[in-house]
């Protein structure tokens, strides 16, 4: 069972995404030194990107074998290929067309305009299909065991594309769904579901920025998962809540770590 979230609070979002950006490295390579191979989760928005870019410019990115590595997506906004707010599109122009990675361990989630046409549906049951087939017996389920997945805390709490409230936040047995309806354009997405998200080994939680504070100290303060989907992202063998200063400026001081500058 995952123990209670550790929190590392940094100074601005800057210094943020270069910690993490450090720290995803030193993941990677320990995930690949010690079973040949690592799986990451991806996520979009301003921090997940933030953090690509960091990474993109940090001279320890060489440790990596890039070759060896798996990504994946929490979420992705049902737009066609190509499209600017892409997720995957993003994430290319951030840090993936400059490093050496295998194609065909980039996991991008289904484009409006691709095999599934607009059936988001469709295309959520294949996402689904293509984590089962990349699941090993060790994993005891139907999605690999991912080494690190990040998500990005919206203002309104969600992560993924897993609003307050809404189905995709109640599933309990799917791995990856449609989403239709979101608060935030677009409305229709694809989002790995909360038992998808807890089947990752650690879930990191970025949230940076004033407009985060109070998502935080909500989703950190005991609020239900149905209310408050960052509170029921946790990894199996721990939760990390990334925050600068701005984002944990509400968080009661009981949570602070001991040691935060």
């Amino acid at each position: 069972m995952s123990q209670a979230p550790q929190l590392v609070v940094h100074r601005d979002k800057e210094l943020m995404a270069q910690a993490a950006a450090a720290r995803l490295i030193t993941r990677i390579v320990d995930a690949q030194s010690s079973r040949g191979s690592a799986s990451v989760v991806l996520t979009g928005g301003r921090n997940g990107n933030g953090l690509l870019a960091a990474l993109a410019a940090a001279p320890a990115r060489d440790a990596i074998d890039w070759g060896r590595l798996d990504l994946w997506w929490g979420d992705e906004r049902f737009l066609p290929e190509g499209d600017p707010e892409r997720n995957v599109t993003q994430a290319r122009e951030a840090l993936l067309d400059s490093v050496p990675l295998d194609p065909k361990r980039v996991h991008a989630m289904p484009a409006s305009d691709g095999p599934y046409g607009n059936d988001v549906d469709a295309a959520a049951a294949a996402y689904a299909e293509e984590l089962a087939r990349a699941a090993g017996p060790e994993n005891h389920g139907p999605v690999p065991t991912f080494d690190v997945l990040m998500l990005g805390v919206g203002p309104d709490t969600h992560v993924a594309s897993l609003f307050p409230e809404l189905p995709a936040v109640r599933e309990t047995e799917r791995t990856v769904v449609g989403v239709h309806g979101a608060p935030k354009p677009p409305p229709t997405r694809i989002s790995l579901t909360l038992p998808a998200i807890r089947s990752a080994r650690e879930v990191w939680l970025l949230a940076a920025g004033e407009d985060k504070a109070q998502a935080a100290a909500i989703a950190l303060s005991g609020a239900g998962e149905i209310q408050a989907p960052a509170a029921g992202a946790r990894g199996k063998t721990r939760t990390l809540w990334l925050l600068d200063a701005a984002a944990a400026s509400q968080l009661p001081r009981s949570l602070y770590p001991p040691a935060s500058p």
